[in-house]
């Protein structure tokens, strides 16, 4: 067991009055709950794996409020939460200076060696030993995006589990070391994004459906219907180089990009799209790798002009105006429509 994860076997009512910022204080580190409820095996949900990402927080102790009765907590099925980065939380951020990124670090990571890793495994064994029956990891994102829900295998109870959420649904293999994807090999298993922090919206929705996933007796093992769901399939991850400076309707940057970026999201460019206009540079000033993590950049942008230009069609995902998230995470994704592979999911 790592020595940084708590392990509860019961959740203080007045912990629902605390925001996530007040988290650390009480639980002093990632904790994980398990709640037993009427029906087993539990329900996974994970929250707070990005300490500035309330969201789930604040939607899973909403639905706990509807449970409790005189005796403490009585919910439809047994729960297992997993409450992150406190630390981070306490302070609004993503990750604090030295931490890993929560979600890059659990098993199937590219990278290894720190107690957070170590973390991540004894989450996964301890899930492992109880079972479950899915895995639903909460999270927001800081541009104009949809709410959706993503998955790392294509099979059938996992789509169905996305489906419940909403029908635009993304598939993907990279980043590696998320929550989701690890969580993957012990049942369906679950990204939520729901939208930008704060937004009641995405707390609401968010909320309603753990409520419904709390509720469901089975996870369908049938074919999730075509028209059913909107399947992308994200094909690249767009970084921006450490050493290129870039900026938002600065003309004084490398890289200078429009102020609403953000707004080309689930959007499909057409070739020739402006993405940004560029300083004397000679070559692309984007790092993009595909699925096999390669440098592809010169497959989807071309420099004309002084310009950054889309070579191909695209559709992006998580474009995003904030800087510290470009550094710390990426700009964006790159998807394509995937779903005529819905029929083939096994």
């Amino acid at each position: 067991m790592s020595e940084l994860l708590n392990e509860r076997s019961e959740l203080p009512l007045s912990l629902l009055e605390v925001g996530a910022e007040g988290l650390h204080d009480v639980l002093g580190g990632p904790t994980l709950f398990h709640l037993p409820g009427r029906r087993d095996p539990a329900l996974f949900v994970s929250v707070l794996m990005h300490g500035n990402e309330t969201t789930g927080w604040d939607a899973i102790r909403r639905v706990l409020r509807k449970y409790v009765s005189v005796d403490g907590l009585d919910l439809p099925r047994s729960l297992s939460l997993f409450v992150g980065n406190t630390a981070a939380a306490r302070e609004g951020v993503r990750h604090l200076p030295g931490q890993p990124d929560y979600n890059r670090v659990w098993p199937g990571s590219e990278t290894h060696g720190t107690p957070e890793h170590e973390l991540m495994r004894a989450v996964m064994d301890r899930m492992a030993d109880r079972e479950l029956f899915a895995s639903i990891d909460v999270h927001n994102n800081t541009g104009l995006n949809p709410h959706y829900a993503c998955v790392n295998v294509l099979e059938h109870s996992s789509l169905h589990l996305a489906a419940l959420f909403g029908r635009t649904v993304v598939y993907f293999v990279r980043p590696r070391g998320v929550a989701s994807m690890a969580m993957a090999a012990l049942g369906p298993s679950v990204t939520l994004e729901c939208g930008k922090v704060g937004q009641v919206r995405g707390i609401d929705h968010a909320a309603d459906y753990l409520d419904a996933c709390l509720h469901l007796a089975e996870i369908p093992s049938h074919p999730v219907a075509r028209h059913d769901v909107d399947l992308y399939h994200t094909v690249a991850i767009v970084r921006v180089p450490a050493d290129v400076d870039f900026g938002f309707a600065d003309a004084s940057a490398t890289l200078n990009f429009p102020r609403n970026l953000d707004a080309m999201n689930f959007r499909e460019l057409p070739v020739g799209s402006l993405i940004a206009d560029i300083g004397t540079v000679d070559d692309l000033p984007l790092d993009v790798r595909d699925e096999q993590d390669m440098h592809v950049a010169e497959r989807y942008f071309a420099l004309e002009d002084r310009r950054l230009v889309t070579r191909v069609p695209v559709m992006p995902s998580m474009l995003t105006c904030d800087p510290m998230v470009i550094r710390q995470d990426c700009l964006c994704y790159l998807m394509e429509r995937y779903d005529e592979h819905l029929q083939d999911a096994g």
